[in-house]
């Protein structure tokens, strides 16, 4: 699979764009497992073209994590030419546009899915920012604003007439939220769709090696996106990429390695930000790792964990739930 002449291989796995959780550090990590590509945090027009700091901080991206796409989301197309002009100077491989962010903050203001409420401004601002950069332009988005307005079959062709260059759909409606399950059957039907010829990126639920396959296998997609499958278990790309490339599971990695793994992701954190903010960065994620998934009576610990702040605390937490449950898993 291509983005222009970004070669992604054959059954690319692209890290999702996720708000405090896709920094420069998680990124890496990522990367360093096996995905194919990574998305920055989404970075607000609005504030961008005010030059916000800490939207700002947001565009730092380094060599060693490319190709990496930067994401930008807003509600008019003058602030989004504007701010897309900012990213381009940045110099990310890609830039994507997010019309598919269902929170309340953005799509009740009418930036990310709630432009599935105007679809003439979506293609606008989408056909504007393709004119303005040099860079492949891309979208992710959702299949509808609710049940009854599921248009990704048609929105998907109007997208494309705008000029991007491949289009990520997450198998959820607006509505939907983060809840009940993702349907893939609709961005099958995308890619089935003879008048479409960009990339096609899968994303909802793939928590899985085996999932991952079947939606490559099923679906025809060209690449799929994992997101909050990735929250204390960056090492996921890993376990698909093997799955994929042989066919057999990865042999367990051992609940130290894991643990090793988390305890390098404070680190990182903590390096990228500083000791305070990088825990109060880093905790709440290792604290939803599945690696701590089936252990009894967890959640004393589970809570001590999202409530430590430093290094050393958080560090003694995890010797702790090593010495006393690491030798039996």
């Amino acid at each position: 699979m291509k983005i222009r002449n970004i070669d992604l291989g054959r059954y690319p796995i692209f890290l999702a764009p996720m708000e405090d959780v896709t920094d420069p550090a998680f990124r890496l990590m990522c990367k360093k497992f096996g995905a194919d590509m990574v998305y920055t945090e989404f970075v607000s027009a609005d504030a961008l073209i005010r030059s916000v700091g800490k939207t700002m901080q947001k565009l730092n991206i380094n060599d060693e994590e490319r190709p990496v796409a930067i994401q930008i989301y807003g509600r008019d197309t003058e602030t989004m030419v504007a701010a897309a002009k900012i990213v381009e100077e940045a110099h990310p491989d890609i830039l994507d546009i997010n019309f598919g962010c269902p929170v309340k903050r953005v799509a009740g203001k009418g930036a990310g899915a709630g432009m599935l409420q105007n679809i003439p401004l979506m293609l606008e601002i989408t056909r504007a920012v393709v004119d303005t950069v040099k860079i492949p332009v891309t979208v992710k988005t959702r299949l509808g604003w609710d049940n009854e307005h599921k248009i990704i079959v048609d929105l998907a062709e109007q997208l494309q007439d705008c000029g991007i260059e491949a289009l990520t759909i997450h198998g959820r409606t607006r509505a939907q939220m983060y809840t009940g399950e993702a349907d893939w059957s609709l961005i099958g039907e995308v890619k089935k769709n003879p008048r479409m010829h960009i990339p096609i990126i899968g994303n909802g639920d793939i928590t899985t090696p085996q999932r991952a396959k079947e939606c490559f296998d099923q679906y025809g997609v060209d690449a799929i996106m994992i997101g909050r499958a990735s929250f204390g278990r960056p090492w996921i790309f890993k376990e698909v990429k093997h799955y994929i490339e042989t066919g057999k599971e990865l042999p367990a990695l051992s609940f130290e390695w894991r643990l090793n793994v988390l305890r390098q992701e404070v680190l990182d954190s903590v390096n990228l930000l500083d000791e305070r903010r990088g825990i109060l960065h880093v905790r709440r994620h290792l604290a939803a790792s599945p690696l701590f998934k089936g252990i009894p009576n967890f959640k004393e610990t589970r809570i001590a964990m999202l409530r430590a702040e430093t290094v050393k605390e958080l560090f003694s937490i995890l010797d702790y739930i090593r010495g006393n449950y690491g030798m039996n898993s």
